[in-house]
């Protein structure tokens, strides 16, 4: 029994059980390095002189790389002049011992070898240092205890490990821009032409736009009552159906697919009022009636059977209120991790709070950081971000109540951060408010401008780094809040016997 020893958790570690490392690699892969200089061009895409368990040897990879990039050769006889006054190098020899690590020639043989196993060592030291960590901060309660902000900051940590662990960075030679570039039209060619990122569902809006595409932060704008909301969840809808369609249905893979799993970040309604609108939009049932229980049998039927077609749709809701964009963040990263979402959708982000100390204080400053961290997240993710945005109210002092990127609420940095701005008007919503009784004289004209708006919405295109801005028109059906694409009639060739 005297083998089974129970140890505390957050216990000292016995003495005998040291950190990953393979010191010897480390030797023989300096000393390939300072034989042959061009060995570095690769290595150190990867690895880094921190990469290194022994401290010295650390500093003399950092030499080598500093000699190289002033177009010097690194050897023991150039080297030794930097590490003359090294007190720890000359526990090991001085100078002499940067001859010893060149001692053996084969070591070039196997030096990338080397690197990739001091690297990969380094990311498990790195674990384990994120695993103490946890550790210690868990049992510390000398300060204040938020046991959810330590799991945040502990997945976000091992995010970065692991993130780490993925490649050489995002330095991109030419050719494999351009193999990127080929493939995302190919992309656009095989979608029947005009989508070269994932679809929104609405084709007038791909064919301005291209799709959403990865990196893109997107503000969706408006007014309420606009439908902001509504557009979003169309959009996560339609783009989570498609990748249904595509590798279920279709048998695409999933890389080829322009449709993803989309994580939906709803700050103002809970997760049952946004399944209620998506399903009112696919049964057809007015949201309003659904909420009331106006439905009767053949509708409840309609409703269940769109429930069943929807229960694999891969579209996740997190409804919590009151998230920071850190937390935020760091449930997009578990998504993306677990569920491989290839779309995030934040309504809206003005409910999100920053992580500084009084933020509310400078209301700007908070926004801007909010801002630059959706836009981080999509680029840390690779996948399009929309973020829903309010408007100020200088667009209702207006004739034209249409909004302009000046209307952007609180900050500037918001359409500095955007990769496209986009803004949701219906003249409709306006006309209402201004119903004149049925007997004024004003009532005819106003009735056939109600007319002529009615059922229609449009979606400015403010801004795009991709292409041209401008006007999309849509249809909106308020009573199951769906949008859809406008098809003018008088365009349509004539029907034929």
């Amino acid at each position: 029994m005297a083998d089974n020893i129970i140890r505390l958790a957050g216990a000292p570690e016995p003495e005998s059980s040291a950190l990953p490392q393979n010191v010897e690699a480390e030797a023989a892969l300096l000393g390939a390095l300072m034989i042959d200089n061009r060995l570095a061009e690769d290595i150190q895409l990867k690895l880094r002189p921190d990469h290194f368990h022994e401290p010295r040897h650390a500093r003399i990879y950092e030499q080598i790389l500093r000699l190289i990039d002033r177009n010097m050769i690194a050897s023991p006889v150039t080297l030794r002049p930097l590490f003359e006054n090294d007190e720890e190098m000359k526990e090991l020899g001085g100078a002499g011992y940067l001859a010893q690590l060149t001692g053996s020639g084969a070591a070039i043989i196997g030096a990338r070898d080397f690197a990739e196993q001091i690297y990969e060592l380094a990311l498990l030291r790195a674990l384990i240092g994120v695993g103490r960590e946890m550790v210690e901060q868990a049992l510390d309660t000398s300060e204040e205890v938020d046991p959810k902000g330590q799991i945040e900051a502990a997945e976000a940590a091992l995010y970065r490990v692991a993130e780490e662990g993925g490649g050489e960075g995002s330095v991109k030679t030419f050719a494999e821009a351009t193999r990127m570039a080929v493939q995302m039209a190919e992309k656009a060619l095989n979608t029947g032409g005009g989508l070269s990122g994932l679809t929104t569902g609405l084709e007038t809006l791909n064919a301005k736009t291209g799709g959403l595409h990865n990196s893109d932060l997107v503000i969706l704008a408006g007014r309420p009552g606009m439908g902001k909301t509504a557009l979003a969840t169309n959009i996560a809808f339609n783009t989570a159906r498609r990748f249904i369609r595509d590798t279920i249905e279709d048998g695409i893979a999933a890389d080829k697919s322009a449709g993803a799993g989309v994580a939906f970040f709803s700050l103002e309604m809970s997760a049952d009022q946004l399944a209620t609108r998506i399903l009112a939009e696919q049964s057809g049932i007015s949201s309003e009636n659904l909420r009331m229980g106006k439905i009767g049998q053949q509708d409840f039927r309609n409703l269940a059977r769109a429930a069943a077609d929807l229960e694999s749709l891969p579209l996740y809701i997190d409804d919590t209120p009151g998230l920071t964009i850190a937390a935020l963040r760091t449930r997009a990263r578990r998504l993306k991790r677990q569920r491989g979402i290839g779309l995030v959708v934040v309504d809206y982000l003005q409910l999100l709070q920053g992580t500084g100390k009084g933020g509310h204080e400078n209301r700007v400053n908070e926004i801007s950081e909010i801002s630059r961290g959706l836009k981080t997240l999509a680029k840390e993710l690779s996948v399009p971000v929309i973020a829903l945005s309010q408007l100020s109210r200088a667009v209702e002092q207006r004739e034209d109540k249409r909004p302009q990127l000046s209307d952007l609420r609180e900050s500037g940095s918001i359409e500095q951060d955007a990769d496209m701005v986009w803004f949701v008007y219906r003249e409709e919503y306006y006309l209402a408010n201004k119903q004149p009784a049925d007997d004024h004289s004003d009532f005819p004209a106003w009735q056939e401008e109600m007319n002529r708006a009615y059922g229609l919405a449009e979606l400015i295109v403010a801004k795009q780094r991709h292409g041209s801005t401008g006007k999309v028109k849509m249809k909106f059906e308020a009573k199951i809040t769906k949008f859809s694409d406008y098809i003018d009639e008088g365009y349509l060739p004539e029907a034929r016997g």
